[in-house]
Order: C-alpha cells, then structure tokens, then sequence
C-alpha cells in the first residue's frame, strides 16, 4: 500500500514549527516512511506568510525563519510534488467558495487535494488522506468524499 497525503499549510507548518500534532506530521513526512507528500503551490506563498508572522510576533527569531526556509525550499525542490495553480484548479476553487463556506486559499487547496484525488481514484493499492488542522476546511473535505486527518487529534 503507497499512503498518499495532502498537506495542506495548517498541517504542513506543523513540520517545521513545534505545535500539536507536530510529532504525527514528522512521522508521516520523514522520508524513510516512503510516504507520497503533495501540496499546493500556494503552500510556498501561505508557508513564508506564517512564518513572517511568527516573527513579527516575538515566537521564532530571524534566524530561525531563514532556517526554516532552506529546509523548506529543499522539500519543496526534492520531497513534495506540487499540484500546480491552472485555469482548471482555479474554476474548481471558485465553485467551491461559492458552495461551501471557504476562505479563498482554503478552496484552492480543497480543489487541489480534490484534482488528485480524481486522478489517483483508478489506483488500487494508493491510501489517499486530506491533512489539515483546520476543522471547518476538514468538514468540507469530508462532503465532498475526501478522506480526512486533523494532526491535532495526534498530540
């Protein structure tokens, strides 16, 4: 069985800044797990907005953020695979918003995590699983048939 997540930036921040579900979010993200990591390319963009608000906030040093981005950029360069932002992905989201009481980047990731769902539905032996923190996001997930974690029910 390949277990395929998608992370998106509430659970994947969780990598690289101590909180609960951290230890879970490490488990699955270690690369001797073999795991199979996607995001959304505007992880990158959210990913570097939480950290300058981390800082700005007195709760990690300047340092620490510069740390933080080399090992995100060599992730995002070599373990991650990227679910692109296309004309597809962004009606997809639109619908979503309309639908469903989403924020903007929130449907983008929904329809992200949903684009592979849909293109892994043909694989037997692939365990797909929407990662997030966010409960209103992960609700959502669940109706539309997405299979869901909150990392912090793993503290």
């Amino acid at each position: 069985m390949v277990n395929t997540y998608f992370l998106d930036t509430s659970a994947l921040v969780k990598r690289y800044v101590y909180e609960t579900g951290s230890d879970w979010i490490q488990l699955i993200t270690t690369p001797q797990e073999s795991n199979t990591l996607i995001i959304a390319r505007i992880t990158w963009v959210e990913m570097l907005s939480a950290l300058a608000r981390l800082q700005r906030e007195g709760n990690i040093s300047q340092k620490n953020v510069e740390a933080f981005i080399k090992t995100l950029q060599y992730a995002f360069d070599m373990q991650y695979q990227i679910v692109e932002f296309d004309a597809s992905l962004a009606e997809e989201a639109g619908r979503l918003v309309q639908q469903y009481p989403l924020r903007a980047y929130d449907s983008v990731q929904l329809a992200s995590a949903i684009k592979i769902q849909t293109a892994l539905a043909g694989f037997q032996n692939v365990s797909y699983t929407f990662v997030s923190d966010d409960n209103r996001l992960l609700n959502v997930a669940k109706i539309t048939g997405l299979s869901v974690i909150n990392p912090n029910d793993f503290p």
